[in-house]
């Protein structure tokens, strides 16, 4: 199957926009960074832009042609199903994670769907990356989860989520989840 790769849309450029303001306010900027779910890697640019050295930083898809993409920029990019393909052992300072969040919708094509649907209710990939990603996170690391308020929060909140982003775009409001471990 030729998948689609995500390109940016107003949940891409708000994240973004939430980075660049949170890499600003680093001290150093000698961090490990993982984007996880990369898709065009508008997050790992903006990680780059922001001083995070391109070695630093970790691109994931499950798309081969988002991963190929990454690596004609220069960046380390690996095709991965979330976790999956990782060194159990490595762990990073940041890990963000542009989901897939809307429910499933029947009639939606399956290319779209895999980078746009989170699952039936639209939160099993989220939970499945929450699941893992503590373990992947150092001490003091944070974890930044991007979910829409049409994805049911009532299991995700179960890992203890602070909201540190939020914007209305039409007929949702975007939000943006902090984990710590």
């Amino acid at each position: 199957m030729n998948m689609e790769i995500y390109e940016p849309s107003e949940d891409s450029y708000f994240f973004s926009d939430f980075l660049k303001n949170y890499f600003s306010q680093l001290t150093s900027k000698k961090i490990s960074y993982l984007d996880l779910g990369s898709g065009s890697g508008i997050l790992a640019r903006t990680a780059a832009t922001c001083g995070i050295p391109k070695k630093s930083i970790l691109s994931t898809d499950i798309n081969s042609a988002a991963v190929k993409k990454l690596l004609l920029e220069g960046f380390n990019a690996k095709k991965s199903n979330l976790f999956k393909e990782l060194n159990k052992s490595k762990r990073f300072d940041i890990i963000t994670f542009n989901a897939p969040y809307l429910p499933r919708e029947p009639r939606e094509n399956k290319s779209t769907a895999t980078i746009t649907c989170g699952g039936i209710r639209g939160d099993e990939i989220s939970l499945r990356f929450l699941k893992k990603a503590r373990s992947y996170l150092k001490d003091k690391g944070k974890i930044f989860l991007l979910i829409s308020s049409l994805t049911p929060l009532e299991r995700i909140s179960k890992f203890n989520p602070r909201i540190v982003g939020e914007k209305q775009v039409f007929f949702e409001k975007l939000l943006i989840l902090q984990f710590s471990k």
